[in-house]
């Protein structure tokens, strides 16, 4: 009886899948009759059968009577409306790849129409979809080659700063203590404030050269380069809390300095432009991955367009396939959101203290 049931149940399935392919087979044929062939099918099919009706049992009279009037009127509006109908549901997936066309943004790829229609729309639109596809592989190969450039040209110019500049300025306070050892009574003081100016431009000279090149991520992990920076930004007016969550999925190296320059522009937009007094840094793992989120009580986004920062900001999060969104904050100011995904579940392990 098992078996008998089995056979039954596959013999039902096997009619499933028949119907089901003759019903995909007949969406693709339909897909694949043009719009030239539907509006002459359409006019023909009329003027076939408004000539059978001429030859059979209609006549128009001279003058033509009222009821013929309206039979001709009739099968004229049908013939229009038909042809109306056709016309829309065949250039309507051309609006929507208008559209699609006019809105199409490189750096916030994925999105694409739906490949409808008949022939000709239908073709037009997988070849923008595929033209899409390699504008976008171009855009992310060209975007990884030029940020790595700037990252080498970083490391150079951080390298230069330190060792060329800061020994520079490192040999000149040594100078000037010897100076003030030896200066009279009336120009120490002179001698002290050139100290303090050599002293201070030396530890901009410093500044300048961790944030081009952040030795911390690569000594000591993500979770104290980010401590570290929000401590860099409180420095400057801007208090800045942090929350990095320990348990959080192994990140790779190209990852984490996506994190760290995304933080570190966020919080430098936030300081320039967002006149607030009050912003939050948090890492904490999500479903799938890993979010960064940089936070104010700022002005917000406002209508202003957005600046080559945030636009570096997503060329970088396109680089690892990462998502960037900047909405509002609750309660007023900016959020700004990026998603990693992340496939292990591996915790990252800080370096050593």
């Amino acid at each position: 009886m098992g078996v008998v049931t089995d056979m039954r149940g596959r013999r039902s399935r096997k009619r499933v899948n028949r119907a089901e392919s003759r019903a995909k087979a007949g969406r693709d044929g339909s897909r694949n009759v043009s719009l030239f062939w539907r509006i002459f099918s359409l006019n023909a099919m009329g003027l076939v059968v408004a000539t059978a009706l001429l030859l059979g049992p209609v006549t128009v009279s001279t003058p033509v009577l009222a009821g013929e009037a309206l039979v001709l009127l009739g099968g004229l509006a049908v013939l229009l409306a038909g042809n109306a109908l056709v016309l829309r549901f065949g250039l309507g997936p051309l609006q929507r790849l208008d559209q699609a066309m006019a809105t199409a943004d490189l750096l916030r790829p994925g999105s694409r129409p739906v490949v409808a229609g008949p022939a000709e729309t239908a073709g037009l639109i997988t070849t923008y979809n595929r033209m899409l596809d390699r504008l976008e592989a171009e855009r992310a190969s060209g975007a990884a080659r030029a940020l790595s450039a700037q990252e080498r040209e970083r490391h150079r110019i951080a390298r230069e700063l330190h060792d060329e500049v800061g020994q520079t300025l490192t040999a000149v306070l040594l100078q000037l203590k010897r100076v003030a050892d030896r200066a009279p009574e009336g120009l120490r003081e002179e001698v002290g404030q050139a100290q303090e100016a050599t002293r201070a431009g030396l530890e901009e000279i410093r500044r300048i050269a961790r944030r081009l090149r952040p030795g911390v991520l690569e000594e000591l992990g993500l979770a104290s380069a980010l401590r570290s920076l929000t401590a860099e930004f409180t420095t400057h007016g801007l208090t800045v809390r942090h929350r990095v969550t320990g348990d959080l999925p192994a990140l790779n190296p190209e990852s984490e300095l996506v994190v760290y320059r995304v933080a570190q522009e966020g919080l430098t937009n936030t300081a320039r432009h967002a006149a607030a007094d009050r912003a939050e840094l948090r890492l904490q793992p999500v479903p799938g991955g890993v979010e960064l989120l940089v936070r104010d009580n700022g002005t917000g986004l406002r209508d202003a367009p957005e600046g080559a920062g945030i636009t570096g900001m997503r060329e970088r999060a396109l680089l690892i396939g990462a998502g960037l969104t900047l909405e509002p904050a609750p309660g007023g100011g900016t959020d700004v959101r990026l998603r990693i995904p992340v496939t292990s579940r591996t915790p990252v392990t800080e370096g050593p203290r």
